[in-house]
């Protein structure tokens, strides 16, 4: 199936365009740009540098995609922005190519939802599944795991981790490093418990679920410091989703985690 591109669309020669790609009046697509088959873009959304875009993600109008970075250390090198298949990305959302000091490429997984006025800074590495609501900002290599959410109006610091399924409640600023499966909430950002609903929702067993409130009370009061505790609960758990949470925490970190209490 041919692509359908608005007469008054700009695609610069150069460009590939996908089967079945829906390109919408007064969008702008870069030379550089790989569109997958049934890509939309909605109406004046601009996709530019190197950037790649997995087959019936949709982007609505004014969004901003693969732009360079917001980072003075940027001197114009050759990085690249490479978003996964089935994305929605809503009105206003910009999200930047890589830097060389960050690796060069700044990711998005596949059925992700990015709400209006989000934006994704560079070098983050962003999972599948991933909620980002309204208005909140992930900064440079910061990691998000699958099944993340984070809140309107919440920023992440540079270089922070979230684990796997962990939720990000509205107006939070997270500095710090966030295991699988936390609840984090509070203006500065406070690990509060876990993620129980999310958790119920994909079905997790009662046992595992008791294994996990029964790791987080042990990391928010055992004895020895947060990192010797994990390591404790590592060699003591018989559960994959407390070994998911002890593995991140032992894993290497530019950042301190956000600790229970």
């Amino acid at each position: 199936m041919s692509p359908e591109i608005h007469p008054s669309a700009v695609v610069e020669e150069g460009a590939q365009i996908g089967e079945g790609c829906r390109i919408g009046p007064f969008c702008h697509v870069g030379s550089e740009v790989v569109l997958g088959p049934r890509v939309e873009l909605k109406s004046h959304v601009v996709i530019t540098g190197d950037t790649e875009i997995g087959e019936e993600t949709v982007i609505f109008s004014f969004a901003v995609i693969g732009e360079i970075p917001q980072d003075l250390k940027f001197r114009g090198e050759k990085t690249r922005l490479v978003i996964g298949k089935r994305n929605r990305i809503r009105e206003h959302v910009t999200m930047n190519c890589g830097t060389e000091g960050g690796g060069g490429v700044t990711r998005i997984g596949d059925d992700g939802l990015f709400m209006a006025g989000c934006h994704v800074a560079h070098d983050a590495q962003i999972g599948d599944r991933v909620i980002l609501v309204n208005n909140s900002a992930i900064a440079g290599h910061c990691v998000l795991d699958d099944d993340v959410i984070v809140g309107g109006l919440s920023g992440v610091h540079q270089w922070v981790r979230i684990g796997r399924g962990a939720i990000i409640g509205a107006v939070t600023m997270v500095t710090n490093d966030v295991i699988p499966y936390g609840l984090v909430q509070a203006p500065r950002g406070k690990l509060d418990g876990l993620n129980l609903v999310g958790l119920k929702r994909k079905g997790v067993s009662r046992a595992d679920i008791t294994a996990l409130r029964a790791a987080f009370q042990m990391l928010a009061q055992g004895e020895g410091a947060f990192a010797d505790r994990a390591r404790r609960l590592g060699d003591e758990t018989q559960s994959d989703y407390v070994r998911e949470i002890v593995a991140f925490i032992l894993g290497d970190s530019d950042r301190h985690f956000l600790t229970p209490g």
